[in-house]
């Protein structure tokens, strides 16, 4: 097969992602939140657990420790009890800790919104720093999870497995106002029709101009 120009790996790019557009038209993570905080706590608590699953202990985690300044103060064992469900309570709960502490020393108790100061915060990388900017600060950014990596290499959008790596590949053929809704559309594709064992493809819009690369193999 030839090598695909980087002009035409955009132009297939936007196709997919129209089509995606059409499929998905309301594309956003599927956690609770109202605040930019919410969101950052929300975040870490869903790592190895269900967006369901973190919205079902937020509501009172929320009304108890309602912002960086209260969760700063927390009595962790208190806040392991509310989390439990969520799997690995006790490294989400220092998490929680520490970035309420790192906030309220370093940015008085406001969430940051450039990228720079969000990895600086204890447990946030690039993947929940990205879902801030992009859900609270509505700034260009790409979220990528185990959804995104499998599609955008099945896709042939990359050759790497870094998610950093992937971020910049996908920023370099997408359009920034396309970001954050592509890579949100593409986790749902991801949960709905390019599952990782046994994808979909003969009912999936995007077939056409999808390589396949490493399905059946």
């Amino acid at each position: 097969m030839a090598r695909e120009s980087l002009e035409d790996l955009k132009k297939r790019a936007a196709r997919i992602s129209r089509t995606l557009a059409k499929l998905y038209p309301k594309a956003r993570i599927s956690l609770d939140f109202k605040t930019p905080w919410q969101c950052l706590a929300a975040t870490i608590l869903s790592a190895q657990s269900t967006d369901l699953g973190v919205n079902l202990v937020t509501p009172r985690l929320f009304k108890e420790y309602p912002d960086a300044r209260a969760m700063a103060a927390a009595d962790p064992r208190h806040v392991e009890q509310l989390i439990v469900r969520t799997g690995f309570f006790r490294q989400k709960t220092r998490a929680l800790i520490g970035a309420a502490r790192k906030i309220v020393e370093d940015y008085g108790g406001e969430v940051p919104s450039t990228m720079e100061e969000l990895v600086k915060i204890p447990g946030v990388g690039r993947k929940t720093a990205n879902v801030i900017l992009g859900h609270v600060f509505h700034k260009p950014a790409f979220v990528v999870d185990t959804h995104v990596r499998r599609l955008t290499y099945r896709l042939g959008f990359t050759k790497h497995t870094d998610p950093t790596k992937i971020e910049f590949d996908m920023q370099k053929i997408l359009p920034p106002k396309d970001w954050t809704p592509f890579s949100m559309r593409l986790i749902l594709h991801g949960r709905q029709i390019c599952i990782a064992r046994q994808p979909k493809c003969e009912a999936c819009a995007i077939a056409g101009d999808c390589p396949r690369i490493g399905v059946g193999k």
